[in-house]
């Protein structure tokens, strides 16, 4: 097990986001669906990186009537979220891949995990690959560019978010190392979404639960402008004719697992 993997099945490491991002995320999901029609059969929704199960849970009554599997690598995630997620399955973006067949997502949330991982192009192909074609992807992200991260980019100090060690916090506001590897603006999202063939809706923000108090009003303010937002919300559905570059291909995952 190398030592990021042992990092995220540590139980004291946070694998649970805030509740106003998730509710935020399943109502661009469940608008993004629509209702559900009597006698049709629901939307599969994969949860990918579920953590504990906390922002499924969430999101219960925005996509009640849908299907949610919850899917993430960390053995003490799943355990956590198997009582607020129906279906849990152990999968990764890596190696073999995610244990499901082409196509057979209607939808994909993708909560706060990108900016955690070594290769994200390879993990956005795969989560082409199991979607169905007009499928919708719900990606969250945190905002390099947040409005209090402006701030202390001037004042020559580390912004919120980013991190240095895998040990502690140097050199910026907070106490939790979480893991991130990845930042992205709103500009850089949006351009890398379109790059690995995604067809990008919408941009919205969400605020960070863990803004001081007294400056939350703010932070929820700073949403209607989702470049200045604490997070990036950013709903996006898969180009069918894209193809991976050439030379950034990864190999072809197995297929037909679930």
């Amino acid at each position: 097990m190398t030592a990021l993997q042992s990092f995220y099945e540590n139980p004291a490491v946070p694998v649970a986001s805030g509740h106003a991002r998730s509710r935020r995320q399943a109502r661009l999901l469940a608008r993004a669906l629509g209702p559900v029609r009597a006698g049709a059969p629901p939307a599969t929704v994969l949860d990918i990186g579920c953590g504990d199960g906390t922002a499924a849970a969430t999101a219960a009554d925005a996509l009640a009537g849908h299907r949610v599997i919850g899917v993430d690598w960390s053995q003490d995630a799943l355990r956590r979220a198997a009582p607020r997620i129906d279906h849990v399955v152990r999968g990764q973006l890596t190696d073999d891949g995610l244990p499901f067949a082409t196509g057979s997502a209607d939808a994909v949330l993708f909560s706060e995990v990108i900016e955690h991982l070594v290769d994200p192009d390879a993990a956005l192909d795969e989560l082409r690959r199991v979607l169905r074609p007009g499928g919708h992807l719900l990606l969250s992200t945190p905002n390099l560019a947040a409005w209090y991260n402006r701030g202390l980019l001037l004042a020559g100090i580390q912004p919120v978010f980013s991190e240095v060690s895998l040990r502690a916090i140097h050199g910026r506001p907070g106490t939790q190392v979480v893991g991130h590897l990845r930042l992205y603006t709103a500009r850089a999202l949006r351009a890398f979404l379109t790059a690995s063939g995604f067809d990008v809706i919408r941009i919205a923000g969400a605020p960070y639960h863990d803004v001081p108090r007294p400056l939350r009003p703010l932070d929820r303010a700073a949403c209607h402008a989702p470049s200045l937002s604490s997070i990036l919300l950013a709903h996006a559905r898969p180009i069918p004719s894209h193809r991976p570059h050439p030379h950034l291909a990864t190999p072809p995952q197995k297929k037909g697992r679930r």
